[in-house]
């Protein structure tokens, strides 16, 4: 799979196909359907896919007709064990755009599947290997503004394993008994994909620190075969699949989820990276609209002012005798004026007085609480250093409290009932 940092990486992964699945494997790798949910496909190009090896019937009927030539066998196996598993090779798009794309994909997997043979164990196990060619890769295809195809290789198999059926105890012949019987072809998921012991340089296995063996899991080792098999064909310009990573096999829709997944968040971080630009942008004309709103209400305050002063200034005229003389309106407003003013003082008076004595109150409060502070210092300094032993001894002081405000109670009552009893 590719992880966006320039490096090509070979890819193999493998997974189980139970029987009623096999079907829609079968119709998806040699596209049979006439309508695909994977978007990527491009049914005009599917005549440009390649099979290493084309099925005979369908996958289902070509088991059975293994089953009847005695090329496997599904002895002792149980009713839901698994009878058939999909390889997927596979590089990113950019190598083989890199390289030509199609005909040097169609080298490539040609050589993959000759891997694939080693890692089944014998072509005639393999039902089906097919190269596609039509599936677009559109991430690329938008970032390069071409067609870039997402070439890989597709693999069908009965996974089997050697087993040796010996003589059993009940056989006439004793010298027969425990010995070979016969060898037959046992189709097992679990046994081909055992984990295998991990060894060093020297062909040593490696221990744990209790002795026990150190394991390689069989994703691993499918990504060793692979990366090993296409080195030693020649393919030196690219690298294993990384290493320790937590991936298992996948299926072919996982695969291509996490592919879409990766996209999604390029597309999503560059997104994230519009949006912030966009909020600074909101935020910075929205700082101005305020400092415009604030402007407009002061100029709006002082154009006011301004009138006002100006009314007044043009209010009234000189009469023969030198004096002032108001018109009605002019006197209601010029009034209005006066009274208006005069409320204001008288309420800024009261408020006046109250702060006064609000900050004469605040000053007592605050002696107060400073001198209780100072009484209280040393019990406030005791909880810091030791709360629980004063704790305890706040609870033995209440206690011994409480016990001396009953035995005066206690007495009374007894005073009370002797009383009573005389």
């Amino acid at each position: 799979m590719a992880r966006n940092d320039g490096v090509d990486r070979t890819c193999a992964r493998n997974m189980d196909v139970t029987d009623n699945d096999i079907g829609d494997a079968q119709a998806h790798n040699e596209r049979e359907k006439e309508i695909y949910s994977n978007e990527d496909i491009i049914p005009e190009r599917s005549s440009l896919n390649v099979h290493f090896k084309e099925p005979t019937g369908s996958y289902a009927e070509m088991f059975e007709q293994m089953k009847a030539d005695n090329i496997i066998s599904t002895r002792g196996l149980k009713a839901d064990a698994v009878h058939f598993n999909e390889m997927v090779f596979d590089v990113n798009s950019a190598y083989f755009d890199n390289h030509g794309g199609y005909e040097y994909a169609r080298q490539f997997y040609e050589e993959a599947y000759k891997s694939a043979v080693e890692i089944v164990g014998g072509e005639q196990y393999i039902l089906s290997a097919v190269m596609h060619a039509d599936e677009i890769n559109r991430a690329m295809s938008e970032a390069l503004g071409k067609d870039v195809f997402h070439y890989h290789l597709h693999v069908v198999y009965v996974p089997v394993v050697e087993k040796q059926i010996l003589w059993s105890k009940r056989c006439k012949d004793e010298a027969l008994r425990g010995t070979v019987k016969e060898t037959i072809m046992q189709v097992s998921r679990s046994k081909k994909w055992l984990s295998k012991p991990a060894v060093d340089k020297d062909g040593k296995p490696i221990l744990q620190v209790n002795g026990k063996p150190v394991l390689r899991k069989s994703y691993s080792v499918l990504q060793d075969d692979f990366f090993q098999h296409m080195r030693a064909a020649g393919y030196t310009d690219v690298e294993r699949g990384e290493r320790d990573s937590t991936e298992e096999h996948l299926t072919v829709t996982q695969f291509k989820v996490a592919k879409e997944k990766q996209r999604l968040e390029a597309v999503t971080a560059e997104l994230n990276q519009k949006e912030a630009q966009l909020d600074d942008t909101t935020q910075a004309a929205e700082k101005k609209k305020q400092e415009l709103k604030s402007l407009q209400a002061q100029t709006k305050a002082a154009t006011g002012i301004a009138v006002t002063v100006q009314e007044l200034e043009s209010m009234g005229k000189k009469s023969f005798t030198g004096n002032i003389v108001l018109t009605p309106d002019e006197c209601r407003t010029l009034k209005n004026y006066a009274v208006s003013s005069f409320a204001e003082k008288a309420e800024k008076l009261k408020y006046q007085q109250k702060y006064e004595t609000a900050k004469k109150d605040a000053g007592v409060w605050k002696k107060r609480y400073e001198k209780l502070l100072e009484q209280a210092q040393p019990y406030l300094d005791a909880v810091k250093l030791a709360p629980e032993r004063v704790r305890a001894f706040l609870n033995a002081v209440l206690t011994r409290g409480k016990e001396k405000q009953d035995i005066p109670q206690e007495r009374g009552r007894k005073r009370k009932e002797s009383t009573i009893d005389r």
